[in-house]
């Protein structure tokens, strides 16, 4: 008898566990074969970066618009195109070992639960999931299915990231007090409809259904939700929380190793039933952590051009915020995070030019000659690695990724109850996650989850 990929995969995953990293590596002689579920865009970029690992064989494509194929055709020619990735799956059989999603939110949790359930690997495009629901039933069918899974916010693994985190851990600033995150995006130009827009015919090769997928029917219309403006829509998106919540909140789960908060409020400004809101501030209450100064620590959120009080950080005058980021105020000073860059500390008087991370990894990428004092600062810049081939590495190696479903779940799980919350401007939701509940609001619960279109249902 014959074993088939997948059972020499399994078996020589498993015979190999006590065995150092390098020997499994090489006893694991066969390449990692991949599936892909969204071709295109964050798609197209994602099967590139994993594709990059040595390791890493595509052998499928799905794309629900057969026109969002060209550019990957180039670098994988010849792969099987598929419209249906419940079609794929099948076909594939035993046949594939792993699978990248990168899809509009609403058809991030179906495919990837779908893999879990086939023991399949998974990296799925952040926010995780569309509802704090879906985080949910991710985060507890990854931890049955043994398998490697990793969340797409690949600034995770970035060097500006690491040096924040290692700097808060470290107690540069001391304990955390607060913790302000703001990103001036406003929508995509749908965020005040109310209504549904002008219908418009579906253009050849779109499967309109298979785009659809969890969602409820409704009518095509032209450059409004495929293949980018689907994020300001509430049926399809999670707003600008969504698209950015996992990227700049990931360091700040991280370095202070948060998990379900308390709580959750917002001040939101349009939202409605069809589309996520125009502006919004968003507080939620976080038990305490060993990062932090009192037995709870509060994280605010602010978008839509809204930004945190600038005293709170500590710039001398004429310094202004980032156009994106974090300020952690601690008990000895202030560390802003932006996004995409090294941190920065504050006030300068006591930590001085020199001391600052962004300098320090200037000096080391340049391998400038430190000074004394400066050279007592360089372990606190961290390199950065492919959150991409870590994900490889985790499945040929068969440990955890930093960034699995069992961390991404409650991330996602927090960003989510802030679109929650979002909805019922004004009003503090208290909340139980062991029930996921809201025990002061019970009518909020209803948007924890969503109703799934026959056939579609998780």
């Amino acid at each position: 008898m014959t074993l088939s990929r997948r059972r020499f995969l399994t078996t020589a995953a498993v015979a190999t566990l006590a065995f150092p990293a390098l020997v499994r590596a090489r006893n694991l002689n066969s390449q990692i074969q991949i599936a892909a579920v969204g071709c295109s865009g964050k798609g197209h970029s994602d099967i590139l970066e994993v594709g990059s690992h040595a390791k890493a064989k595509f052998v499928a494509l799905c794309d629900i618009d057969s026109a969002r194929f060209g550019g990957i055709d180039i670098k994988y020619p010849g792969l099987t195109h598929y419209a249906d990735f419940r079609e794929m799956f099948a076909k594939l059989g035993d046949n594939f070992d792993a699978v990248t999603v990168s899809t509009p939110d609403h058809m991030h949790a179906l495919p990837a639960i779908s893999a879990l359930r086939l023991k399949r690997h998974v990296y799925c495009q952040k926010p995780l999931t569309h509802t704090v629901w879906e985080a949910r039933q991710l985060r507890l069918e990854a931890a049955k299915s043994g398998v490697r899974t990793q969340m797409g916010n690949q600034i995770h693994s970035a060097k500006e990231y690491r040096t924040g985190v290692k700097l808060i851990q470290s107690g540069r600033i001391g304990k955390i007090l607060a913790v302000h995150t703001w990103h001036p995006n406003t929508g995509n130009g749908y965020t005040k409809l109310t209504g549904l827009p002008t219908p418009g015919p579906v253009p050849s090769g779109l499967s309109w259904d298979l785009w659809l997928g969890t969602a409820q029917t409704r009518d095509y219309a032209p450059t409004v939700y495929h293949p980018f403006n689907w994020r300001d829509w509430v049926d399809f998106g999670s707003g600008t929380m969504g698209d950015f919540g996992c990227h700049l909140l990931d360091p700040v789960f991280t370095a202070l190793k948060l998990g379900a908060p308390i709580s959750v409020k917002a001040d939101s400004v349009g939202a409605n039933e069809q589309t996520w809101c125009e502006q919004q501030t968003i507080e939620w209450t976080f038990p305490g952590t060993e990062y932090t100064h009192n037995d709870t620590l509060k994280v605010t959120w602010y978008d839509g051009g809204r930004l945190p009080d600038l005293a709170l950080a500590l710039m001398p005058p004429g310094k202004t915020f980032t156009k994106a980021g974090s300020i952690f105020i601690g008990e000895h000073g202030v560390m802003m995070l932006p996004h995409v860059a090294m941190p920065l500390l504050f006030p300068e008087e006591k930590f001085g030019k020199n001391l600052n991370p962004g300098e320090l990894a200037r000096r080391a990428r340049a391998k400038d000659k430190p000074t004394d004092k400066v050279a007592v600062d360089l372990p606190d810049f961290v390199e950065g690695s492919s959150h991409y081939h870590a994900w490889v590495d985790a499945i040929l190696e068969g440990h955890e990724t930093t960034d699995n479903f069992a961390y991404a779940g409650p991330l996602t799980e927090a960003v989510q109850l802030g679109n929650v919350a979002s909805r019922f401007s004004g009003q503090k939701l208290e909340w139980d996650a062991a029930t996921m509940k809201f025990p002061n609001l019970p009518a909020a619960e209803k948007l924890l989850t969503k109703t799934y279109r026959k056939g579609w249902e998780i």
